[in-house]
């Protein structure tokens, strides 16, 4: 409702005081804060784009949001998903979204969907909202969102991080650009790597959903100079940022229903691919693995794939550093060669899929190993607590 019925918005003396700050301002005024009210805005997840975005428009007085997630609150969250607190680890991330919501402002409806999104059920889901903020980490997601919004019609605020760079946009807003002009087709499964793999950088979540949450307000306040046909790129260390011109690419083809978007980014066969690689490749629990290191024999090396960073946080006693990258371009190969020298090869990282993938690069130059199953997490968890888990 992006241009609802105002005469029949009120807003209480309470909200007038709430959002004084607002409506002094001669480009929201009354009418913007009661189009705030009237507006409904979907969030695709509660996680670090999700955490700074949920509270921004709560505050900013959104009169509907709704919150798609299935996820469970992590530690690990803590760092970057504000929106979260220590006393709500293990619990549904949007229950403690909800909770937080309500605290900065009661007058929020919150609506809670606890599901993961899907071909299924997305057209359900977004139909009921004005604005789709799609706050997601992952490929195939974003392209669904993106479909469901094209078929709807309804705006997609667009964001992304990873490590210590970001981007924003508005896609499907007044005939500008959608993601598939951006992205026409996925990467391969495991280019990009997940923000668990390669970390981000807490507050650049922080950046990146305040824009996101700012255009959402944009949008329904009807300014004219948004992010569609723009991407803004942000990169923190550098704190420059940077805009490309997006337009629609007019052979792009005709979204005409939702597909597998799974099978689209190619997930179920890279999973076929890795099991299949897995198979091929010998395994060993860290069980095993202490009992070879407790046995004193000398006929193994025990390789450590993981980035050099990684392994100053937490490493298995005798290992040694050789990263997957090095492995790749073909200077680690060498080094592996040297240190084997005729004894066995164990590798290992953080959960067993870096150092099956060296494995198997290794295996088609004639080096033999064993990938340890679980890697350093399930050692730190199975055989020494002391060691962290990160």
């Amino acid at each position: 409702m992006l241009n609802p019925n105002l005469e029949e918005i009120e807003l209480s003396k309470e909200e007038y005081q709430r959002y004084s700050r607002h409506i002094i301002l001669p480009e929201v005024g009354l009418e913007g804060q009661k189009r705030l009210k009237a507006a409904s805005v979907l969030c695709i997840g509660s996680g670090g784009l999700g955490s700074p975005l949920l509270l921004y428009l709560a505050a900013a007085g959104i009169g509907r949001i709704g919150l798609v997630d299935f996820d469970v609150v992590d530690s690990s969250n803590l760092q970057r998903q504000i929106i979260h607190g220590t006393s709500w680890v293990g619990k549904p991330k949007i229950q403690s979204a909800k909770e937080r919501i309500l605290e900065i402002n009661p007058y929020c409806q919150v609506d809670l969907y606890e599901t993961r999104l899907s071909s299924a059920n997305a057209l359900d889901i977004l139909a009921p909202y004005d604005i789709i903020v799609d706050g997601t980490d992952n490929f195939p997601t974003r392209y669904l969102t993106n479909d469901a919004c094209v078929l709807l019609n309804k705006p997609n605020v667009y964001g992304s991080i990873f490590r210590f760079e970001g981007q924003a946009t508005v896609f499907n807003y007044q005939d500008g650009p959608n993601y598939r002009d951006l992205y026409p087709e996925p990467p391969p499964p495991g280019m990009v790597p997940s923000c668990s793999e390669g970390g981000v950088l807490g507050v650049l979540c922080g950046i990146i959903g305040t824009i996101q949450a700012t255009e959402t307000i944009k949008i329904i306040l009807g300014a004219e100079n948004t992010l569609s046909g723009r991407l803004l790129l942000y990169n923190a260390l550098d704190m420059k940022f940077r805009e490309l011109r997006l337009r629609p690419n007019p052979e792009r083809p005709v979204i005409e229903k939702l597909i597998d978007y799974e099978q689209f980014c190619g997930i179920p066969q890279a999973k076929a691919a890795e099991a299949k690689q897995q198979m091929e490749i010998p395994e060993m629990t860290v069980q095993e693995l202490k009992q070879l290191l407790d046995s004193g024999t000398d006929d193994y090396v025990l390789v450590d794939v993981r980035n050099p960073n990684e392994y100053e946080i937490a490493r298995i006693p005798g290992s040694v550093l050789v990263p997957l990258p090095d492995i790749e371009n073909g200077t680690g190969i060498e080094k592996i060669k040297e240190i084997t020298n005729g004894h066995r090869l164990i590798a290992h990282c953080k959960m067993g899929g870096r150092s099956a993938k060296a494995l198997g690069i290794l295996k088609q130059v004639g080096i033999e190993g064993t990938n340890v199953k679980g890697g350093i997490t399930a050692w730190s968890r199975e055989v020494d607590p002391s060691v962290p888990e990160y």
